[in-house]
C-alpha cells in the first residue's frame, strides 16, 4: 500500500483502530434530542474559500489571468499574512528595512490566528493559546518582551499575570461528572493507573535521553527519533504494552489538538514531541513542579498577530490573492487579485518572502523548484471546522464546579471548547462564547473538506450542539446564536516518514544551504530556511507540524535571508 492510500485508509478508521470510544465508562452516547432551536441565529463566517478556489479553478482550466490593470514597486514583497509572514514583517522593520508590502488573502491579517466577535464578546477563529516559550525559542521570547508580557525582575523572567491562563484551566466530562484535568482518572481501575505510570517513565525516559526542542533543532535527527519518525505514534504504544483505552483516548485527543489527527496517523516521534518538548507527562499523584503556564486572550492568538499587523501600516495589503510568483534576472513579479476593486496589480520587489502553505506556494511559484512541489505531494493537511456558540446566559442546569477554560466531553468526535469569558475573572459568570474545535481526523482529507463545504450550517450546529449538550442540558435553550469558521487545510499533519525525516526542508538545494554567519540575524541561532534564487520561503509547513513558535521563527529567518 502506497503512503497515500496508506494515510487514506487510516484517517478513516483512526478512531475504531485508537479504541477512542470504549462502551460504557462515560463514551459518547446517542445524540439528544435538542428539541426547537428555531431561536439560535447565525451563519458560516472566518476564511473566504471562494477566494483560493478561484486560483485552484483557474489553474484546472488553464486558463490565463487577465493583463495587470495596476502596477506596484517594494523592496520586498511578502505573499502571506499569517504568523509566519507577518513574523517576516516584523524582523524586516527590526532591520530598519521599510520599503515592503506584505499581500494577504482573507480581509485581515493573522491567518489561522484570527478572531471574530459574536454578541459583543471577543472570540478566537482559530488557535486560541500560546505555552511559555523555551529558550529555544528566543525570537519568540523578545516578541513576548517587547509587547511588555515578559520582563526580568530581580534577575529572573515573570510574566504579566493577566494575561496567564487562570484556574481552573482544564476539565473533562467523563462518567457523568466534571473532573478536573484532561486525563480520565475518576473510577478507573488499577491496571489503567499503571499504563499512565508506564508512559510517564516512557516519556521521562526521552526526555533525560535525548533534547527535544521547539522550535525544532537544525541538527539531523539522531537515530532513535529517526526510527520514531518512521513509524505511528500507535504503533509505538503497541509495541510498548499500552493497550488501554482511557490512556489512549487521552494521547488521541492530544494528538488531534495539536495536530489535527489521531494515534493512528501521526508519527510516534510527533506524539512524544507534544510532551517531552513541553511540560512531560505527569501520572495522576505524582510529585510535580508547578506546571508551567501559558499565554491566553478571549480573541485567542488573534491578540498577539493584531499587535504583529499594528505597525504595519500601508504596506498591508488585504484582500489580495497572489496568482503567480515570478522571477526575472533582477527581480521577483507577483500577480495579485484586489478582491474589493476585481483589478489584476502586479507588484515588483528586488526579493520576496513566500509565507504561502507549502501546497498554495506550489501551484503560484511559476517553475517551481524540485525540492517544493516534492514538498506539496508529501504533505498531509487536516480540514478543521471552528463554531462559536454565544450563550446568553450561564450554564447551571447541571450541578458542578466553577466555569473552566478547557472543557472535553470525553469520548466525542470534538475537542470540546475554550470559554472565551475565563480570563475575565467575573463573580457572577453570565454571557459568553464557547468555541469549539472539531479537526475532521475520522475521514480522508479530501472528504472532510467535501463535508465542510457542502454540510449546511444548521447541520453542523445541531451536531456540535447535541455533542455539547451531553454535558450541559441546558445549552441548547440558552444558545443565541453559532457561527462557523472552516478550514480545509488547516494545518500539516506529521505523518510518518520512510526515512525518518522531520519537516520539509530541502537537503540537497545548494542555493537554499546557507552559513550560519549568512543566516543569523539580531543574535538568533541560525534556522533552516528554504530557498531558491530571489524567494525564500517560511510557513509552519516547513517544519511538518503547525505551531506558533515554528510558524514565527520560520518567519524570522525568512526575512534575514539575502539574495
Amino acid at each position: 500500500m502506497d503512503r497515500r492510500r496508506f494515510i487514506a485508509a487510516g484517517l478513516g478508521t483512526a478512531w475504531a483502530a485508537a479504541g477512542c470510544q470504549p462502551e460504557g465508562h462515560g463514551a459518547a452516547s446517542n445524540p439528544l434530542e435538542l428539541g426547537d432551536t428555531s431561536h439560535i441565529r447565525g451563519a458560516m463566517t472566518g476564511v473566504q474559500p471562494e477566494r483560493g478556489h478561484l486560483l485552484r479553478d483557474q489553474l484546472q482550466r488553464g486558463a490565463d489571468w487577465p493583463a495587470p490593470q495596476r502596477t506596484f514597486k517594494t523592496e520586498v514583497l511578502i505573499a502571506g499574512g499569517g504568523v509566519a509572514g507577518l513574523a517576516a514583517a516584523r524582523a524586516l522593520r527590526l532591520q530598519g528595512l521599510d520599503d515592503f508590502a506584505l499581500l494577504e488573502m482573507e480581509d485581515s491579517a493573522g491567518g489561522n490566528s484570527r478572531c471574530g466577535m459574536l454578541g459583543g464578546v471577543a472570540c478566537p477563529l482559530g488557535a486560541h493559546y500560546l505555552p511559555l516559550p523555551g529558550d529555544d525559542a528566543p525570537e519568540v521570547q523578545d516578541f513576548l518582551e517587547e509587547l511588555g508580557l515578559r520582563q526580568r525582575v530581580a534577575g529572573r523572567w515573570q510574566y504579566d499575570e493577566r494575561h496567564l491562563c487562570h484556574s481552573p484551566q482544564e476539565r473533562l466530562f467523563f462518567q457523568g461528572e466534571w473532573q478536573d484535568g484532561l486525563l480520565p482518572v475518576q473510577g478507573v481501575e488499577a491496571q489503567t493507573l499503571a499504563q499512565y505510570q508506564r508512559f510517564a517513565d516512557l516519556v521521562e525516559h526521552q526526555r533525560t535521553t535525548s533534547r527535544w526542542t521547539l522550535p525544532v533543532s537544525n541538527q539531523p535527527l539522531a537515530l532513535a527519533k529517526q526510527a520514531l519518525a518512521a513509524i505511528t505514534f500507535e504503533a509505538y504504544l503497541n509495541q510498548n504494552g499500552l493497550s488501554d483505552a482511557h490512556l489512549r483516548w487521552y494521547l488521541d485527543y492530544c494528538c488531534r489538538d495539536d495536530y489535527g489527527a489521531g494515534i493512528a496517523i501521526v508519527s510516534a516521534w510527533a506524539g512524544l514531541h507534544y510532551f517531552a518538548s513541553r511540560h512531560g507527562f505527569h501520572a495522576p499523584g505524582a510529585q510535580v513542579a508547578e506546571r508551567e503556564g501559558l499565554l491566553t486572550w478571549p480573541e485567542g492568538n488573534a491578540w498577539l498577530t493584531a499587535r504583529l499587523a499594528k505597525p504595519l501600516g500601508e504596506r498591508l495589503h488585504t484582500a489580495r490573492t497572489v496568482l503567480r510568483i515570478a522571477q526575472t534576472r533582477h527581480a521577483v513579479e507577483m500577480d495579485v487579485l484586489n478582491a474589493n476593486s476585481g483589478e489584476m496589480e502586479r507588484w515588483h520587489a528586488r526579493r520576496a518572502v513566500v509565507a504561502l502553505p507549502i501546497f498554495l506556494a506550489a501551484r503560484v511559484v511559476q517553475d517551481a523548484p524540485d525540492f517544493l512541489r516534492l514538498a506539496a505531494r508529501r504533505l498531509v493537511y487536516a480540514p478543521w471546522l471552528v463554531a462559536n456558540i454565544h450563550v446568553g446566559q450561564a450554564l447551571h442546569d447541571r450541578p458542578g464546579p466553577a466555569p473552566c477554560w478547557d472543557n472535553v466531553v470525553y469520548g466525542t468526535q470534538g475537542l470540546g471548547y475554550v470559554d472565551a469569558s475565563h480570563q475575565n475573572l467575573q463573580t457572577v459568570p453570565g454571557a459568553t462564547v464557547l468555541t469549539h474545535y472539531r479537526a475532521l481526523a475520522d475521514l480522508p482529507a479530501a472528504e472532510g473538506r467535501r463535508l465542510l463545504l457542502q454540510r449546511p450550517w444548521a447541520v453542523w450546529r445541531d451536531e456540535v450542539l447535541a455533542e455539547l449538550a451531553q454535558a450541559h442540558p441546558d445549552l441548547v435553550r440558552k444558545t443565541t446564536s453559532v457561527e462557523l469558521s472552516r478550514y480545509g487545510h488547516a494545518m500539516a499533519v506529521p505523518v510518518p516518514e520512510a526515512h525518518g525525516q522531520i519537516g520539509h526542508w530541502p537537503s540537497q538545494n545548494k542555493r537554499g544551504q546557507l552559513s550560519k554567519k549568512e543566516r543569523s540575524d539580531g543574535g538568533y541561532p541560525a534556522r533552516q530556511t528554504a530557498v531558491w534564487n530571489r524567494l525564500s520561503f517560511a510557513h509552519s509547513d516547513w517544519a511538518g507540524y503547525s505551531v506558533f513558535e515554528e510558524a514565527f521563527t520560520a518567519g524570522h529567518a525568512a526575512a534575514g535571508w539575502r539574495s
